[in-house]
Parts: structure tokens; C-alpha cells; sequence
């Protein structure tokens, strides 16, 4: 018997539910507790081994305070603007959750702007920036 390999689309919509816990802050036995479930079902989830199912996906969507699209952006097979997939890439990496939890723990919104305003000046891509910069703020 093989074992069965998990769902592109579960490893990336559990990758999204961990870079927006990392973002906030919140262990995996935090929002285990806040859903009822323990935090190796909720590693479970992130890793893709089980499916999140619907009325689950809703409660973490509420608790992590995103939409349920959140979960689903830069998906395997979705049909997004040029250069998703690098993106979406990047924002499965430790890199990227590192940095997003850092940036959200600065509270001055002055330094957060300047900070953008650095990463932008050193971006090929102004215009993604630009995007991204809509998104962080729509977070706080």
C-alpha cells in the first residue's frame, strides 16, 4: 500500500493558514484552542496531510480575520496575473512569513512606510510593491 500524496491545493491552502497565524503572531496551539482541536491537527492542516474542510476553513478565516480568498490566492492551477507563481512562491517561504511577522510587529506606522518605501526602491518591480503595499494595509 502507498501512501497518498496530499493535494497541491490543501499543502498551499494549509501554507496560507500558517503565513497568516506567523503574520499574527499565534502559535499553532492558540488557534488549535480557538477551534477546538489540538495543535497537531492544526499541523495536520498546514502541512496539507489532512483537508480543511468548509465550515473549519470559515471559523479559521474568522479567527485569523481574513476572507476565505485569502486561503486561495496564487493557488496551483488558479487563474492569476502574470508572475503569481513566483509570488506565490515566495509567500510559501520562511523567508517571506519571517518578514511579514517582523513588519507587522512594528507599531510606528511612520517606520512601516519607510520600510516599504526601502523595499520599493530596491524592487525591479514597483508595481507588484505597489500591490503588495495594498494588501499589508488592508491587514491593519
Amino acid at each position: 500500500m502507498t501512501k497518498k500524496s496530499p493535494n497541491p491545493i490543501d499543502v498551499h491552502v494549509g501554507s496560507r493558514i500558517r503565513l497568516r497565524r506567523t503574520m499574527l503572531g499565534m502559535s499553532q496551539e492558540k488557534l488549535g484552542d480557538s477551534l477546538g482541536i489540538t495543535f497537531q491537527q492544526v499541523q495536520k492542516y498546514e502541512k496539507g496531510a489532512n483537508r480543511v474542510g468548509a465550515s473549519r476553513l470559515q471559523h479559521i478565516a474568522e479567527i485569523l480575520n481574513v476572507p476565505i480568498p485569502f486561503f486561495f490566492e496564487g493557488s496551483p492551477g488558479s487563474v492569476d496575473e502574470e508572475g503569481a507563481n513566483s509570488s506565490a512562491d515566495f509567500m510559501n517561504s520562511k523567508e517571506c512569513v519571517a518578514l511579514a511577522a517582523a513588519f507587522s510587529a512594528i507599531e510606528d506606522k511612520r517606520v512601516r512606510q519607510s520600510i516599504l518605501g526601502l523595499v520599493r526602491s530596491l524592487s525591479r518591480d514597483s508595481s507588484a510593491v505597489s500591490d503588495a503595499n495594498d494588501i499589508a494595509y488592508a491587514a491593519h
